[in-house]
């Protein structure tokens, strides 16, 4: 291979790598990241799968109460045995194999004969050829806690219902989060490294200074040990805004190996006008997915009462069978089943020894216990709206804050390393203003974060649009 050929693999090679890049690239605004996370995230998936699968309960209850069919083939063979009814030549011989069974004309002798001991033509006897019998039987049974318990059914599916909703809630709610955290790290970094720009250009000025004799060694150092500060400041949240790109990639439940590009800005998001709209909604209560399940619990003890009231309710049932009898002899046996059938019947239950009343007793405590639950949940809800509100105020003020501090921050170090160029301003002055504006901007990222979860956890409770 010569050396154009190497080079063209080469390059082919890193087309491919470049393009398979490319294709694991994930461009996402906060809307299409939280849909992405609906359709791939194991917890929303798991979420529905118990939705359908509460569809299906509730159907196999349902259908209990729904005609049952079934068919059914019987093969029956006597072994050549001879049926005679009555007396007859050859009877002496039948008597061990004898019955008498009573008719309107009186008791009469049926025997069972082998052919060689009796044929049927002379004997008068029935062949009892093979035969098979195909049946086809509908039933129906219903009782009232088959009914009762369709309506349990029902409940349960609801309940499964706000549940998968819950989550939904609570996926949108963790991809909002670390959809933030992660724009709000790259932010910080690009400030941090704009700053340590500066002070490695102050740094590089004062060694120059120090060889030239115009400045000490010491102001140099020290300046050298901030620039080393700021760059392991600068590493360290690299390093946390992989974690967060990883926590992000396992909240859509996308490839590992994806790289994210969020497009959403961070001040779109992170809007005062709208969190402070929220604090005006108000709560009503009844929106509050946890307050549904509990009128959810609520209504299911109930009607576990209505269930153990049913056990002293009858049970009706009825039948239709159809049966055709088949003989694979050459002579027609004497076929004793009707085709067609039906039955119906009426169970009552009447004494149990008290156990039914005992278990009514028990499924009214069961419902006072539930209500009794969402008195106090329904108070601490309104207790825990109250705590909510307060918290995004004052995650409000201190972001106010904070963003001010931030603002002047650099504009006082960008002051102390302008006049540290011309002489005005000393080592330590720079040193800590560096430092000051390392503090600031942690702190401006504590601010946001709280903001975005004081409003998460209270868009959530009150149960409004989190995107």
């Amino acid at each position: 291979m010569n050396i154009k050929q190497l080079i063209a693999v080469i390059a082919l090679n890193a087309l491919c790598i470049a393009a398979s890049a490319q294709d694991n690239v994930l461009r996402l605004s906060l809307q299409e990241a939280q849909q992405y996370a609906l359709e791939h995230n194991a917890s929303m998936q798991n979420a529905n799968l118990e939705t359908k699968k509460a569809e299906l309960t509730r159907w196999k209850t349902l259908s209990s109460m729904l005609p049952q069919v079934k068919a059914g083939f019987d093969y029956q063979n006597m072994c050549g045995y001879t049926m005679n009814i009555g007396g007859g030549r050859g009877m002496s011989s039948m008597m061990p194999d004898s019955m008498i069974i009573n008719t309107p004309m009186g008791p009469m002798p049926i025997s069972f004969s082998m052919p060689e001991s009796s044929s049927s033509s002379e004997s008068g006897g029935i062949a009892m050829n093979p035969s098979g019998t195909f049946s086809i039987t509908a039933s129906v049974a219903v009782t009232g806690a088959q009914i009762v318990g369709t309506m349990l059914q029902n409940i349960a599916m609801q309940m499964t219902d706000i549940s998968r909703q819950q989550t939904e809630q609570q996926t949108r709610s963790n991809v909002k989060n670390v959809y933030v955290s992660i724009l709000v790290m790259e932010q910080t970094i690009g400030l941090l490294d704009s700053s340590l720009a500066n002070l490695e250009q102050l740094a590089a000025t004062s060694q120059s200074a120090v060889d030239v004799g115009a400045a000490e060694q010491v102001d140099a150092d020290k300046l050298q040990v901030q620039v080393a500060s700021m760059k392991s400041s600068i590493n360290s949240t690299r390093r946390s805004l992989q974690a967060l790109r990883n926590s992000m990639l396992l909240q859509l439940g996308a490839d590992v190996g994806s790289q994210l590009v969020l497009t959403t800005p961070v001040d779109e998001i992170l809007s005062v006008d709208n969190a402070t709209q929220l604090l005006a909604k108000g709560f009503d209560i009844t929106k509050n997915y946890n307050y549904q399940l509990l009128e959810q619990n609520e209504k299911l003890a109930r009607r576990n009462i209505t269930m153990a009231r049913m056990d002293l309710t009858p049970t009706l049932s009825a039948y239709y069978q159809y049966s055709a009898k088949t003989y694979f002899g050459k002579d027609e046996g004497f076929n004793m089943t009707p085709p067609n059938m039906v039955g119906a019947s009426v169970s009552l239950p009447l004494f149990s020894s008290g156990s039914r009343t005992a278990n009514i007793k028990s499924a009214k405590i069961d419902y006072q216990e539930a209500l009794n639950s969402k008195r106090q949940a329904e108070d601490g809800l309104k207790v825990q709206y109250n705590q909510l509100s307060f918290d995004l105020a004052s995650a409000l003020e201190n972001f106010d804050i904070q963003s001010r501090n931030l603002d002047v921050t650099r504009r006082v170090f960008d002051n102390i390393t302008e006049k540290y160029k011309f002489g005005r301003a000393s080592s330590l002055e720079v040193t800590n203003a560096s430092t000051d504006i390392i503090s600031a901007q942690s702190n401006y990222i504590q601010a946001v974060m709280s903001v975005i979860s004081a409003q998460l956890a209270l868009e959530n409770l009150i149960n409004v649009d989190n995107q």
